[in-house]
């Protein structure tokens, strides 16, 4: 193995890499209609996301090519893959952003996500992280966290209601999650780069969503910043499901339990850290194959 092949491999670990994963058993749930999501998904299965066949094409290039993968309930899976892998486009299909040309997307056993808008979306139980933070920065660290209530969206209302309670019980709660239970008063533009990043995580978690889609969450942290979201990640995954994108393969290393690859618009490999770095059509694609045979 050349010292290139060698350093990528190094950063690389885990469990891993079949490019077929197993069928989850089928849904058998009736479909729920867009006006009754709340209920959330139909978990019953072990299986909180299925998407099958997905295919998405931008003036002839294919984006998404018959793209199949599933999430289960309560893990934390991380998705790997080149620029250009299909990554982005994948999370623009699960929120409706972006319909697919073919294919279908399940929330659980009963909810079609292909039939729903991006509101109704988020309504049933799916929240997305973009890489960029976006937060209040006029408002305080609590402020924030009462706006994303999911109760009541008017933004005057939020600020000057009364919270009852129970409200301010999981704001409480959810500032100790996230760690910004000192910088509640704290406007949130004087934050750091990380803190923001971890008051939008508490944000969508006032939500109560039972799929979490986190974009690049580490990039332009410190190393100390990384470290804690990786914890904070992980102690979400079980009450939540959890679905990281990430570059940074370190950052992968300390959270993955489970990893898929994505290439072309499809998966490449699936499974462990281990067996994705076994994996020699992973190595052709992250570092070419002619370096790959001589490894």
């Amino acid at each position: 193995m050349n010292a290139h092949a060698q350093k990528f491999f190094n950063r690389l670990s885990g469990r891993s890499a079949s490019a077929n994963p197993p069928r989850p058993v089928v849904r058998r749930g009736p479909v729920v209609e867009g006006s009754h999501v709340e209920a959330g998904p139909d978990e019953s299965h072990g299986v909180i996301l299925y998407l099958e066949d997905i295919t998405v094409s931008f003036d002839g290039f294919r984006a998404l090519n018959a793209l199949t993968l599933y999430v289960e309930a309560g893990e934390l899976l991380c998705i790997i893959g080149p620029n250009g892998a299909g990554k982005t486009t994948m999370m623009d299909v699960i929120t409706g952003k972006t319909r697919p040309d073919a294919g279908s997307a399940w929330f659980g056993q009963s909810i079609d996500l292909l039939s729903l808008h991006e509101p109704e979306i988020a309504q049933a139980g799916i929240g997305r992280k973009f890489q960029k933070p976006t937060v209040f920065e006029h408002h305080t660290v609590l402020e924030n966290l009462e706006l994303a209530l999911a109760d009541d969206k008017a933004v005057w209302y939020t600020l000057f209601a009364r919270l009852t309670g129970a409200q301010r019980d999981r704001i409480d709660e959810v500032l100790q999650i996230i760690g910004l239970q000192d910088q509640a008063a704290v406007r949130a533009g004087v934050l750091s780069h990380g803190q923001k990043q971890w008051l939008e995580i508490g944000m969508l978690l006032m939500q109560s969503p039972r799929l979490l889609l986190v974009d690049e969450p580490v990039a332009g942290m410190t190393p100390q910043e990384v470290e804690k979201t990786a914890e904070l990640l992980v102690s979400l995954a079980g009450e939540h499901s959890v679905v990281v994108v990430e570059h940074d393969m370190e950052f992968v290393r300390s959270i993955a339990r489970r990893v898929i690859v994505l290439h072309q618009g499809s998966v490449l490999a699936e499974g462990s850290m281990d067996e994705v770095q076994a994996n020699r059509k992973v190595v052709e694609v992250y570092l070419g194959p002619e370096q790959a045979q001589g490894e």
